[in-house]
This record gives structure tokens, C-alpha cells and sequence, in this order.
């Protein structure tokens, strides 16, 4: 392909568009997203239910619903210095992208699995129907990652899936994404339904696994602080865009978008009481027929007349990082003056 990207990016998305077409119309389910994921990178999307995060991540494997439209964009992928637009691969091509480049690793893991087959025939399944059909190998590959995740190897393979908890099962679905070495790994909410202790046996385990296995992961969640701790960029997702990106420090500590501020503030912390939790007030636009201009407007405590009537773009700060903003001088004063 003539496109080209920096020898470190994995995935880059250009400009990705979607649309849900609905008896009610067409709802504008993602707006000219870009961004690109580096290597050995750990991305989260972070934002409201409803608000686009799961679109986009499904988009990068092309399992959307049937309802779903790519009006515009390129989500471009690279291996060994080959560039490939996922959009255009033949359905051989896609086979081959998913798991073995790409995986995701669904949200609810007490679903994700087979009820009626044992642990040990969904992994084989995976590896045969892409090619793999050495069974003692399968084996010692999954023996190996169920360890790495922390679980007993033995016992697990060769359980059903109702003998495990939840914390296990979730596990077990990581060690399942990663068996055949993809370089990007899609997680969707990995701690959901999870008590506090196994979200923290599981955020060791994600970073252990990206540590030794080397790969890159993007992942969405509600959970602020789950992205606080294992992201290194973080982007807020608003009404189907990206409105704010950059290094997790810049983003929760620096925030440059009033909708980042509003998450941030609204999630408890131990430096503050509760009296001083604010919820984002209003609620999500209708993504049939969004708002003119900057689509939180109606939302947002800084919103002028420029704010309804142009849409602000997603514009570099210092240090790389962006903000869809008209007004984030206005946001930063604010911010000095509560501390």
C-alpha cells in the first residue's frame, strides 16, 4: 500500500466516520475520529454509556452490527513495516487480522464462554480455525499464558466454564485473547461486574501480560481510575468524537476539554469529601440530529455564541495534547482558581 507510518505506530485510525441507520433515521454514531496507537501503547476511551467508545473499538475488527455505515475514514495497520487498511481486506484477509493481529476480549466474561464445552476445547477451537491444529502445542501455549495470568494451568484447562468465579473466567478469556500473539488487544470494560480485590488482581495481570508479551492495548472503561493506572494516552470520547487526547497525566491532571473536567470531577477521590462531587449537568445529545457547533454546548458552563455555531477542531496544545475546545484558556483559569 502507498501509505507510510512511523516505524513505532501499530494502528493508526484516519477520520472515521460511522452511522447506525434506524427507522428514525441515521444516528451519527462516531464523527472524523483519528488517532494512532504506538507499539507496546496501552490507549483507554474513556466517556459516557452511548457515547461511541465500543463503535469505534468494534470498527477496528469490522464487527459492527449490519445497521452500521463506514461512511469515511482508514484504519491503517501495521506489521513488520506493512501497511494494511483494515476496510479493505477480503474476508480471507480479515480472518487472518482477527486474533492473530487483532483480538478483543468482550465485555461480561461470565458469557464469553461455551457453557457445555470445557476451557481446553474453546482454546483449541480458536487456534484450529486459524490454522493451528497441533493440539500438544495449543496445550503447552495455553498452559503457559492460564499461568501467566495466575491461575492453576492444569485445573483450568481442563474445567468447564461454571467451575471458575468470575475473576477466573476473566482471566481465562486474557490468557484465550492472547494465544495466538496478536500485536493489538481491544478490551471492553475488562473489570466489569468484578469486587474491588479481583479489578486489582486483574489490572496486575493486564500489565504483566503487556509487559512480557509486548503488545499494545486499547481499552474502555468508566472506571477513571483503572485508566489512571494502566493508560498511557487517554482519550475522552463526547457524542461520537474524540475531544480530548494525550498522555494520561496531561489528561486527568491538565485537562483542556470542560466535558474531561466534568468525568473527573464527578468520580470521588480520597483528597476530597463528597460535598464537592459535581455531575455533569444535562444529558447526552441525540445523535440523529446532534447539536450545531461544539456538540456539548448545551452541557458545558463556558459555552458562548461561537460554541453554537462552529464546531471547534481537535487542536494541539504544548506537548501534543489536544482538545476540542474554543475555550481552554478559560477552563485552565478556572482550574487555578479552585486549588
Amino acid at each position: 500500500m502507498s501509505q507510510n507510518l512511523p516505524p513505532d505506530v501499530a494502528l493508526k485510525v484516519d477520520d472515521l466516520s460511522i452511522v447506525y441507520r434506524t427507522d428514525r433515521g441515521e444516528v451519527k454514531a462516531t464523527a472524523n475520529v483519528s488517532f494512532a496507537l504506538r507499539s507496546g501503547e496501552a490507549m483507554a476511551l474513556i466517556g459516557e454509556s452511548g457515547s461511541g467508545k465500543t463503535t469505534i473499538s468494534l470498527a477496528l475488527i469490522r464487527k459492527l452490527p449490519k445497521n452500521a455505515l463506514i461512511t469515511s475514514g482508514q484504519i491503517l495497520y501495521q506489521r513488520n513495516q506493512e501497511v494494511q487498511d483494515v476496510l479493505k481486506l477480503n474476508s480471507r484477509q480479515l480472518r487472518e487480522f482477527r486474533w492473530n493481529e487483532c483480538a478483543m476480549v468482550f465485555q461480561g466474561a461470565q458469557n464469553a464462554f461455551n457453557p457445555v464445552l470445557k476451557i481446553r476445547k474453546q482454546f483449541e477451537d480458536t487456534a484450529q480455525s486459524h490454522g493451528w491444529r497441533d493440539k500438544a502445542a495449543v496445550r503447552e501455549r495455553a498452559l503457559s499464558l492460564l499461568q501467566l495470568v495466575r491461575l492453576d494451568p492444569e485445573r483450568v484447562y481442563d474445567a468447564y466454564p461454571h467451575e471458575l468465579s468470575g475473576g477466573m473466567k476473566q482471566r481465562a478469556l486474557l490468557a484465550l485473547g492472547v494465544l495466538l500473539s496478536p500485536q493489538v488487544v481491544i478490551l471492553d470494560e475488562p473489570t466489569t461486574a468484578l469486587d474491588i480485590l479481583t479489578q486489582r488482581a486483574i489490572i496486575d495481570v493486564l500489565n504483566d501480560m503487556r509487559r512480557q508479551l509486548d503488545f499494545s492495548i486499547i481499552f474502555i472503561s468508566h472506571d477513571l481510575s483503572l485508566a489512571a493506572e494502566m493508560a498511557d494516552h487517554v482519550a475522552t470520547v463526547y457524542a461520537g468524537e474524540i475531544v480530548e487526547l494525550g498522555g494520561v497525566n496531561d489528561v486527568f491532571y491538565q485537562s483542556l476539554h470542560p466535558y474531561t473536567q466534568g468525568l473527573l470531577t464527578s468520580v470521588p477521590t480520597l483528597e476530597h469529601t463528597q460535598d464537592l462531587l459535581q455531575s455533569i449537568p444535562g444529558s447526552p445529545p441525540n445523535l440523529i440530529t446532534p447539536p450545531v457547533g461544539c456538540k456539548f454546548h448545551p452541557r458545558c458552563a463556558f459555552a458562548d455564541d461561537v460554541c453554537m455555531e462552529d464546531s471547534p477542531p481537535l487542536a494541539v496544545d504544548v506537548g501534543g495534547h489536544l482538545a476540542a475546545c474554543w475555550h481552554k484558556d478559560r477552563l485552565i483559569e478556572s482550574r487555578k482558581a479552585r486549588v
